[in-house]
């Protein structure tokens, strides 16, 4: 299974009864793991959780720390990026040229890297001085 196939396929179980905004996001690891995230979405907080930041959750419960691929996947009528929380928390596991695919449901794609996406992330140097 392709990575935005993984990305397809847990969409279907995103909770999204407010926005009805479906997304489903995969990341690959550099070991070649695969982890898969969806929206939820909730009353106290009904713009809900990220796709990826599920993805992200789930690697990092199975003990991964290191992104190399990532797929996002809505049903848009352009390719939909994670929005900016999500890029500064991809930007913590996964260097600036990783490749982020972005596609509809339809079946149009657009790749960017995170630094396309994320210009200037906090990266831990920014803090070389504590």
């Amino acid at each position: 299974m392709s990575l935005m196939d993984a990305a397809r396929e847990v969409r279907e179980n995103a909770h999204a009864p407010y926005s009805r905004f479906k997304v489903g996001a995969a990341i690959r690891t550099v070991s070649g793991a695969v982890f898969t995230g969806c929206n939820v979405e909730n009353l106290a907080y009904p713009q809900g959780t990220c796709a990826e930041a599920g993805a992200i959750a789930a690697m990092c419960a199975a003990g991964e720390r290191e992104i190399a691929e990532v797929a996002v996947i809505a049903d848009a009528p352009d390719p939909v990026p994670p929005c900016g929380g999500c890029r500064q928390k991809l930007r913590e596991f996964a260097g600036p040229d990783v490749p982020v695919t972005m596609a509809t449901t339809d079946g149009a794609t657009r790749t960017m890297t995170l630094e396309e996406l994320l210009p200037g992330a906090f990266v831990p140097e920014h803090m070389s001085r504590t």
